[in-house]
């Protein structure tokens, strides 16, 4: 954040607002931490503060400190909009465009509030008052804690927000693997874990709670994979009646794409996902090195992201999406192979 906007964010909060935060649609961790952390600290400063979600998140962040004032868009309408209505401040947290957002898209687009956007993804839309974007920072958690240093109040985070933090950046780092990783967050985490975030216990709550259908469902995925090893690539497909037949809950799939990418030689690395109800194949990509997954998403499948870990989507069948798939992939055989 530059001067101006750090003054206008200290503007803004000096005096007590009705604030309402905003994850995307399908919130992950780092959209859940982010939301919760700043919802936390803005409420011990003195603000009213609700953490809206277009809708519900996965299972294994459900113990998150917190978590519990979530309020869910679809089951919670009524109270949601009112919330809405008399918001005087939004923010939107680990997105930029409010087309992510689903069903409140259209209630965000006719607040009056003012808006304050803090997210790494790339190609931020221009709706906000204040726009915090960073494409270098390894998750929107990392931001948040940057954010609340820029107003002073590193003295004010307290355990349960150091957690919501700390869980944020594992899960959008890869237990931080991940090329933005860098000193910076490794020092960021170090406070938090010294003002009180639990690592190991963290890690256990996120990664060590499967399910045994999830195990399954596993198994298949890892049983359809396809490895193309002349582009560098291989994708698994997950089908309805596979998830149905497995018990698929939301968040059951996550990191099931990155499997790909431990395979010795592969680069670009993306699992299918058929969504009867919505009608759609929902596809994550995933990339090693320079072949940025954000630019292949936004060309051919309707996302987006980062240069090495985005998302998009399919309308058309199954069969059709991967014809349509294998077909562009030849076109980047020698990017994927230089």
């Amino acid at each position: 954040m530059n001067l101006e906007d750090i003054t206008t964010v200290k503007s803004i909060l000096s005096q007590p607002q009705k604030i309402v935060i905003i994850p995307h649609k399908n919130p992950d961790g780092d959209a859940i931490g982010s939301c919760l952390a700043l919802q936390a600290y803005l409420d011990s400063q003195g603000h009213i503060a609700n953490v809206i979600a277009p809708n519900d998140f996965p299972k294994f962040l459900k113990w998150m400190p917190g978590c519990a004032s979530i309020l869910n868009f679809e089951r919670e309408n009524s109270q949601s909009k009112k919330l809405l209505e008399e918001a005087s401040l939004i923010f939107t947290l680990d997105f930029n465009d409010l087309s992510r957002t689903g069903q409140l898209e259209s209630h965000l687009e006719a607040s009056n509030a003012d808006f304050i956007m803090i997210d790494h993804h790339q190609q931020p839309s221009d709706y906000a008052r204040v726009t915090y974007s960073d494409v270098s920072m390894s998750s929107t958690c990392e931001m948040v804690y940057n954010f609340i240093e820029y107003l002073d109040g590193l003295n004010a985070i307290t355990a349960e927000i150091a957690t919501n933090i700390y869980t944020g950046i594992m899960t959008d780092t890869g237990s931080f693997k991940y090329r933005s990783t860098s000193s910076r967050t490794h020092r960021v985490v170090a406070d938090l874990i010294d003002k009180g975030a639990k690592n190991m216990e963290i890690h256990q709550n996120v990664f060590d709670t499967n399910s045994p259908s999830r195990l399954h469902l596993l198994g298949v995925a890892l049983s359809n994979m396809v490895i193309l090893p002349e582009l560098c690539t291989a994708f698994i497909t997950l089908s309805q009646a596979e998830l149905d037949k497995h018990g698929f809950k939301k968040g059951d799939t996550e990191g099931f794409v990155n499997y790909g990418l431990t395979l010795e030689g592969i680069k670009f690395a993306v699992i299918f996902i058929e969504n009867k109800e919505e009608g759609i194949i929902k596809i994550s990509f995933r990339s090693i090195g320079e072949f940025s997954v954000n630019q292949f998403a936004r060309t051919h499948f309707n996302g987006g992201g980062h240069d090495n870990a985005a998302g998009g989507r399919s309308e058309l069948s199954m069969e059709d999406t991967l014809k349509k798939f294998n077909d562009v992939l030849e076109s980047y055989k020698t990017q994927l192979n230089s």
